[in-house]
């Protein structure tokens, strides 16, 4: 089976019901924290909980050490697992406002900690799940505490020290999430410094859908990265972004056209520029 697995609104709706089923709402906003908590307490799909970026998909913030959202220390990330229902055979459905890059996250964690069956991305989100003319829901949702245990698969990472000593080898392909306007540095509006890391590039994540925030057919998705791989390996790929999110976007859209699971580099543009000694990259 697939690790990285696409479901639409129509299957969603027909599985709603299935015992066990555990369904993630996972919306949040760069730019107002509590935007994704409080749009899930308007209205989510029946049957979600709520998982935030900031307090369960991320662990704590180190000042000038860490990127903006470092990876969630590993037990506490399993326990809020089992506390929302999950089991070692759970289907788990995530998804966020559309673009899925929140969802993607979740996913990504999901497959650090061993949970490689039954995960899916809700195709298009919840643009989509509108567009089907589906109801949302008010009601609290509470699942009877899952088992699942799985160990971090530390392989799928790669620290700022262990990139530092890649970057230059000419197996490495190193590829950057954000738009190509701040991979160029031309704009920064979130980090102190602009620019990427010597060496990346770009493949802007929005890239991977279609007009209606659909992930493209996998067949284009394989032509759109073999460009980038050329004839490197695609096990030596590795994918930052600003924070370590959208880069899981890359990474789900690589394993959805095919290719074996590429690195992860967590903290990502924000970790890199917290050292001035580390090179950085301007322009194309």
């Amino acid at each position: 089976m697939p690790i990285a697995q696409l479901i639409s609104p129509q299957a969603l709706k027909d599985r709603q019901e299935q015992p066990g089923l555990i369904i993630l709402d996972c919306r949040f906003a760069l730019e107002d924290p509590d935007y994704g908590r409080c749009s899930y307490a308007e209205g989510h799909i029946e049957g979600a909980q709520y998982a935030d970026l900031e307090r369960h998909l991320s662990g704590p913030v180190s000042k000038g050490v860490t990127g903006r959202h470092p990876l969630p220390d590993a037990q506490t990330l399993l326990e809020q697992l089992r506390v929302w229902g999950i089991n070692q055979d759970s289907d788990v459905v995530l998804y966020d406002d559309g673009p899925g890059a929140f969802a993607a996250r979740a996913w990504w964690l999901l497959m650090w900690l061993g949970k490689r069956d039954g995960v899916f991305i809700l195709d298009g989100g919840l643009k989509a799940w509108h567009a089907a003319g589906f109801p949302l829901s008010i009601d609290a949702v509470s699942r009877p505490r899952g088992t699942f245990n799985g160990t971090p698969d530390d392989r799928l990472l790669i620290s700022t020290d262990q990139l530092l000593m890649r970057l230059g080898s000419p197996q490495l392909t190193l590829i950057d999430a954000r738009a190509q306007a701040r991979f160029r540095g031309e704009v920064e509006p979130i980090d102190p410094v602009a620019g990427h890391i010597p060496g990346a590039q770009c493949a802007a994540f929005g890239e991977n859908l279609d007009s209606n925030g659909c992930f493209l057919p996998a067949e284009q998705l394989k032509q759109r990265f073999a460009e980038q791989l050329g004839d490197r390996s695609p096990e030596q790929l590795v994918a930052y972004c600003g924070s370590g999110v959208t880069a899981c976007h890359n990474l789900f859209a690589l394993a959805l056209a095919g290719y074996p699971l590429g690195k992860l580099y967590p903290g990502s543009w924000s970790e890199w520029i917290t050292d001035p000694q580390r090179e950085i990259a301007t322009g194309a």
